[in-house]
């Protein structure tokens, strides 16, 4: 194996199938032809983690072998001393590009200490989504959390009724459009409208306690606890009010132009992101980082100490730490996306 890996154009990665419709906008974003696979909604990018109950499922794999082999035999030239010195092996992060051919079905994701505790895996699911486009014929919206402080007896009711339609109705309904910043803490419900092409950055865990399953056709209750009993699966839920202070502070959304980050400050324990815009005639570089980078419009090259490549919209392109500076050129957008910030993240350790 090279001790200076280079960037890898990442194929499509799309685990299927998953338990919910949509991926077609995928493809068009790809520029991939219609598979005409309707439970293919997402494609894991630069994956090192399985889906939940599967050991290879979702794995980007790289020239044959599993990316996450090639990161343990040479982790300082993936991502760096910083990282590793406070993960080992372990990039932190997981981006997926997914798309809602129907609504998603309200669920939540553990933190880190529920995951631990009662699941013993390595993280919960923080997550946060970039909204990349949004069909013509969808009316684009996101569910976050719940309005005002819901009791447990509430909840359980909910899930034993399968009343989605209550679940809905106490939550915050968030209007999405092209372009529009989300950050999703562990615990808060959520669900995300039919129709809608994000980035997701997300802790590298594929667990959900799933409140809302009868109504979709491939999920039953079996499917919904991750294997624990129900009162103890509903405790990974936040009950409290999710207000329009919390909402303020999770929203953003992409500028113009220039470079900025994405998301807000207590995203980077968990991961951070950076759109950056390169104007024609223009030159950007970025510092040496374990990164996905993701082009959403245009095209150019993007250059290392070692090589070039072409790249165009749709791209998604893994640049190893040792790769060096990355040089970007041409008439093109992109975000650029990057694990925790070592310092700050649950658990980081400086042995």
């Amino acid at each position: 194996m090279s001790a200076e890996p280079a960037p890898i154009r990442l194929p499509p990665n799309r685990p299927t199938p998953r338990p919910y419709r949509g991926g077609a906008a995928i493809e068009r974003f790809r520029r991939l032809p219609a598979s005409g696979d309707e439970w293919a909604p997402e494609d894991f990018l630069a994956s090192t983690v399985a889906t939940f109950g599967s050991t290879d499922d979702g794995l980007t794999v790289v020239g044959g072998i599993a990316l996450r082999d090639h990161i343990a035999a040479d982790p300082l030239g993936y991502l760096g001393p910083a990282h590793t010195a406070a993960f080992g092996p372990d990039p932190r992060l997981l981006c997926k590009l997914l798309h809602t051919g129907e609504r998603l079905f309200v669920h939540v994701h553990p933190d880190g200490g529920f995951a631990r505790r009662e699941l013993h895996a390595a993280t919960g699911k923080t997550e946060a989504w970039i909204v990349l486009d949004v069909d013509e014929t969808a009316e684009g919206a996101a569910w976050l959390g719940f309005r005002d402080d819901i009791d447990e007896s509430t909840l359980e009711y909910w899930y034993d009724a399968q009343d989605g339609d209550a679940m809905l109705a106490a939550m915050n309904r968030l209007p999405l459009r092209r372009g529009d910043v989300l950050f999703v803490p562990a615990g808060a419900a959520h669900s995300i409208g039919a129709g809608v092409l994000i980035l997701e950055l997300q802790e590298p865990a594929d667990l959900s306690v799933i409140l809302e399953y009868a109504a979709f056709e491939r999920l039953e209750r079996h499917h919904s606890l991750l294997g624990l009993d129900k009162r103890t699966a509903l405790q990974a839920v936040s009950r409290t009010a999710f207000g329009e202070e919390a909402i303020r502070a999770c929203l953003g959304h992409l500028p113009g132009d220039g470079a900025a980050q994405l998301l807000p400050p207590q995203a980077r324990p968990f991961f951070r992101a950076e759109w950056m815009s390169v104007p024609r005639g223009a030159q950007v570089r970025a510092a040496p980082q374990f990164s996905v980078i993701v082009v959403t419009e245009g095209s150019g090259d993007l250059g290392w100490d070692s090589g070039e490549m072409p790249v165009a919209a749709g791209d998604t392109i893994l640049t190893p730490f040792a790769s060096g500076e990355t040089r970007l050129t041409g008439d093109l957008s992109l975000i650029r996306c990057m694990p925790p910030e070592p310092s700050l993240a649950p658990g980081a350790s400086t042995a």
